[in-house]
């Protein structure tokens, strides 16, 4: 049956967040196990690391809210379903999933969903549009925290015979492997962001916008030099502000005023992810909504650094807490302050210790070939 499968993910924008590195993982898996790959997308950077000869792209205007389009699509879909023979039609955003679901009603094709995140829920026509994500034969949680959100939420849309399952998302532990990466390289990362070598540095990755944390984040660094009474490290806020031009103004700002100037760098990008963890000590993910999985947590452990991250979403999940990490009350500063200077005030032995703990938790539970395999064999079930 494996020879006979043809899988078609459908995502609207192929780019660097969790979703869309999940779905380029699947479809380089597929092959691999001797079936048919297809990826639906308006595009993205992530497209252009697409090995074509194993996977076919189809570029459709995905993307987009508007009904018409939705429409359109979904008759391109089974123009597309028919032509090559699509066995699973796997949506991974709202959008195209309504163009998924009319297009395999119509085919007759089994429909995979992956809930991804907590959508809005703010009306009962909001409510019914994120509903689409329960309405498929095989409908994936990325988290226990996502698969009790969406009982809590949809239950009067859920079928109770249609599965209904976690898998975790992976990542590449391989690429996200501290001995991958060399001094050279180190040494000339710390150069180009202006960084000293002597000091620690904290970093926090992740895309700027309010609701990931970066202003509380510089009040608690704020908070941990009054108490040190000096400037013991480095901070890292990683990320584009994604046309939030207006929100990072706002972050300098608040760092001008606590004078935190000299101490804190905004690099936009960094095309080495593994190398931006391999030269800081200590991780931070500062969320003040709850993460559906929260990358940057499992990534920081994979490399062997300490996380410290926000009590709520995914990161309950994926933090050991006192063993691979440290979680601190969600929103707080204070309490985010109070962990910092804990993990500075650590032993490089210990600190080791819960580097190694990290790696292990990762490969363990979190590896990308683990996410793969476990969504490889449901396809097949599915279609068996």
């Amino acid at each position: 049956m494996s020879s006979d499968l043809k899988v078609l993910q459908v995502i609207p924008k192929l780019g660097y967040g969790g979703a869309e590195t999940g779905c380029y993982d699947i479809a380089h898996y597929l092959p691999e196990n001797n079936c048919k790959s297809f990826i639906v997308t308006s595009g993205g950077g992530l497209t252009k690391f697409i090995n074509k000869e194993k996977v076919k792209l189809i570029r459709l205007p995905v993307q987009s809210k508007n009904p018409l389009l939705i429409l359109l699509n979904a008759i391109m879909l089974i123009f597309i379903i028919f032509y090559y023979n699509i066995s699973i039609v796997h949506a991974r955003s709202r959008a195209p999933a309504w163009s998924c679901l009319l297009a395999t009603k119509i085919t007759g094709r089994k429909f995979v969903t992956t809930f991804h995140g907590t959508y809005d829920l703010n009306n009962k026509f909001k409510k019914f549009y994120n509903s689409v994500m329960v309405r498929s034969d095989l409908i994936i949680a990325g988290s226990n925290f996502i698969f009790t959100h969406i009982k809590d939420n949809y239950s009067e849309y859920l079928n109770i015979k249609k599965k209904f399952l976690v898998i975790f998302r992976g990542i590449n532990v391989d690429y996200f492997d501290k001995s991958t990466k060399t001094e050279e390289e180190e040494k000339k990362l710390l150069k180009d962001w202006e960084i000293e070598e002597n000091k620690k540095i904290i970093i926090l990755p992740g895309r700027l916008t309010p609701w990931k944390g970066q202003e509380l984040f510089l009040e608690a660094i704020n908070l941990v030099n009054i108490q040190l009474g000096y400037k013991a490290f480095h901070a890292v806020i990683l990320g584009s502000d994604q046309g939030r031009e207006l929100y990072k103004k706002k972050l300098i700002r608040l760092s001008e005023q606590y004078r935190l100037t000299k101490q804190v760098k905004f690099i936009d990008h960094c095309k080495d992810m593994a190398l931006a963890y391999k030269i800081s000590d200590i991780a931070v993910s500062a969320s003040i909504k709850p993460e559906s999985f929260g990358r940057v947590a499992v990534e920081a452990q994979s490399m062997e650094k300490l996380i410290i991250a926000s009590n709520l979403g995914g990161s309950k999940e994926t933090v050991i807490d006192e063993k691979t990490g440290y979680l601190f009350e969600s929103g707080n500063p204070r309490s985010l302050s109070e962990k910092i200077l804990k993990a500075l005030n650590l032993d490089d032995t210990t600190l080791k210790i819960i580097g190694i703990e990290g790696r292990k938790n990762i490969v363990n539970k979190f590896n990308v070939e683990k996410m793969c395999f476990s969504t490889y064999s449901e396809y097949k079930k599915l279609v068996n």
